[in-house]
């Protein structure tokens, strides 16, 4: 296994005769006519192919919430949204015992040397110091009025 990262792409070339026509009728995706496998950077041992990103797609979309729009949990701020994603990946990693591996992907790599657990992981995620809040600007802050309502006696 090499210590750098490796990376490649894969190039699909789809058949079509006419994309208008065939389109509307069409609900599968076009015949692959022909794939070609390029390594961007390093030596992929094996081979190269999208399987691996895919199912690493899946398993996040389905893990978390916040990828779904329509539910309560979609992350409406960017930071939030990362601090997410970033505790989903330390868990998956970390915590996350692998049936493929046996173990987590930290341990079988050497990172760790055993699998954390859960109170570990918050431990570890609250010693990092928050940032602090910034004042907003006083010509961003919302102006509030009353308006007078109600029952009237």
């Amino acid at each position: 296994m090499t210590s750098a990262a490796s990376h490649g792409v894969i190039v699909k070339t789809y058949s079509v005769t006419n994309l208008a026509k065939d389109a509307v009728t069409r609900y599968s995706p076009a015949q692959v006519v022909a794939v070609s496998r390029e390594v961007v950077s390093g030596d992929p041992e094996q081979y190269v192919s999208t399987s691996y990103v895919e199912r690493q797609n899946l398993t996040l979309r389905m893990a978390s919430r916040r990828f779904t729009r329509l539910t309560n949990g979609f992350s409406k701020k960017l930071d939030n949204h990362v601090a997410a994603v970033a505790l989903y990946v330390a868990h998956y990693n970390l915590c996350r015992t692998h049936e493929a591996l046996r173990t987590t992907p930290a341990k079988a790599l050497g990172v760790a040397d055993k699998a954390w657990t859960i109170a570990q992981l918050v431990d570890a995620a609250l010693a990092v110091a928050p940032a602090l809040p910034t004042e907003t600007p006083p010509d961003r802050r919302r102006k509030f009025m009353v308006i007078q309502g109600g029952k009237q006696s």
